[in-house]
Order: C-alpha cells, then sequence, then structure tokens
C-alpha cells in the first residue's frame, strides 16, 4: 500500500463481518451490515492546532478501533476497500 494520509486522518481496513450464524445459516451480502470497527494501516502527522504547532495523534498502526456507521471515505486501493477518515471519527480504541 503506498497511501500517506494527510494530518489527522487514518487509514482503517474494515474487519470481515460474520457471515453465517451459530447454528450455520449463511447470511448473503445484502442482509449484513458493514461492521463499524477495523484495524489502523496508516496515519497522518497530526492535527495543526490554531497555534500552529502539531498535535500528536492518539492512535498508530495496528491499534483496533471502533468508528461510526457513516464515518470516512470509502476508497478502492490495490484490490482493497478501505476507508480514510479523521481521527475526531473514531469512537474508541480496543485495549488487548
Amino acid at each position: 500500500m503506498n497511501i500517506r494520509p494527510l494530518h489527522d486522518r487514518v487509514v482503517v481496513k474494515r474487519t470481515e463481518e460474520e457471515r453465517t450464524t451459530a447454528s450455520g445459516i449463511v447470511i448473503p451480502d445484502s442482509a449484513t451490515e458493514k461492521p463499524a470497527q477495523g484495524t489502523i494501516l496508516a496515519v497522518g502527522g497530526g492535527r495543526v492546532t490554531d497555534s500552529g504547532e502539531v498535535r500528536a495523534m492518539d492512535v498508530k498502526v495496528g491499534d483496533r478501533v471502533m468508528f461510526g456507521k457513516f464515518a470516512g471515505t470509502e476508497i478502492k486501493l490495490d484490490g482493497e476497500e478501505l476507508l480514510i477518515m479523521r481521527e475526531d471519527d473514531i469512537i474508541g480504541v480496543f485495549e488487548a
């Protein structure tokens, strides 16, 4: 992947949604919602404040995050569907 997000943006790959139930019933793509969580693949340099300073990002590459249902912009890069979103769109980070 050759993309570097700018400022306070991150590149996120959604986690794969579950396509079968516990009893083995296969759920078609049209009936599943896109998951609102994923893994961060790239981060920008940070937000530029009004005073001109750069505030460091709170997230890093590899973090598993949760975000809003309609957050980010979907892009397709090297055959993969990715999201580019602002750090503000991230609701939380999953702790190990």
